[in-house]
């Protein structure tokens, strides 16, 4: 298997697209409460790291590694997303799933259904960034023909995530929530592929959460974890945003 580098930075490559690449959901409609102190006039996807918007990494990324078509699940402030990105991003095709009142993760993802061409989803969280090379993930992903897959990275200190925990086989076990206790473990780094069909029960219109609702009960049907050796941030709070400007210093702002 040939790895794409993992390279977020290089302006609006033309990448040839990757073969047989499935669609992407990216969930955008977070509101953000926790990180209001310093991001107070637009959602958090939006937030000005290194002189560009959060979001942009994910779709330079994408763009990069071969993926061609994305849809963003926007809520909180989502028109300002669209306006920010339009239609396309380099060779990017965008389309938008917008949320009249908050869904959770699990039921944006539901509503954003009909936009989604391919039998599987490549979903990443919008709020959280991870150095990781997509394209050898739905390679292996395909390629070990198994049915759901999440990107998970090592950390020292796991109390604000909560872990996961695998078999030997790297298919994963459980899902432990949130600890007052600091140890070492394995995080989800909110990045899954996942069969369409496993969405389609979910009723249209309900407050569902990917995490909390949906994860634990596929757990059964076979999720396997991709480790990831790549660096990983989130900006869900005042302390992390701070930490992101760091984490991405040395990026270039987008062409104009």
């Amino acid at each position: 298997m040939t790895q794409r580098a993992f390279a977020p930075f290089l302006g609006h490559s033309r990448e040839p697209a990757l073969m047989g690449a499935p669609a992407v959901v990216i969930l955008a409609g977070g509101l953000g409460t926790r990180l209001r102190s310093v991001v107070t006039d637009r959602p958090k996807v939006l937030a000005e790291i290194g002189g560009r918007p959060f979001l942009s990494y994910w779709l330079e990324t994408l763009q990069v590694q071969g993926f061609r078509d994305v849809t963003i699940c926007a809520g909180y402030l989502g028109d300002q997303v669209e306006k920010t990105f339009g239609n396309a991003f380099g060779p990017l095709r965008i389309r938008y799933s917008r949320e009249s009142q908050p869904l959770g993760t699990g039921g944006a993802l539901r509503l954003a259904l009909p936009q989604v061409a391919t039998e599987t989803l490549l979903t990443l969280n919008g709020d959280s960034f991870c150095e990781v090379d997509l394209a050898a993930f739905w390679q292996t992903h395909t390629q070990q023909r198994r049915v759901a897959s999440m990107i998970l990275r090592f950390e020292q200190d796991t109390q604000r995530f909560g872990r996961v925990t695998m078999h030997p086989d790297s298919r994963l076990e459980n899902f432990l929530e949130k600890s007052d206790l600091a140890r070492p473990g394995w995080i989800n780094a909110g990045i899954y592929l996942f069969p369409k069909r496993w969405l389609e029960p979910v009723p249209e219109g309900r407050v569902v959460s990917l995490e909390r609702d949906l994860l634990p009960k596929w757990l059964a049907e076979g999720i396997h974890g991709f480790p990831s050796a790549g660096r990983f941030i989130d900006i869900g709070t005042p302390e992390s945003f701070a930490q992101a400007q760091e984490f991405f210093a040395g990026s270039r702002k987008l062409a104009a």
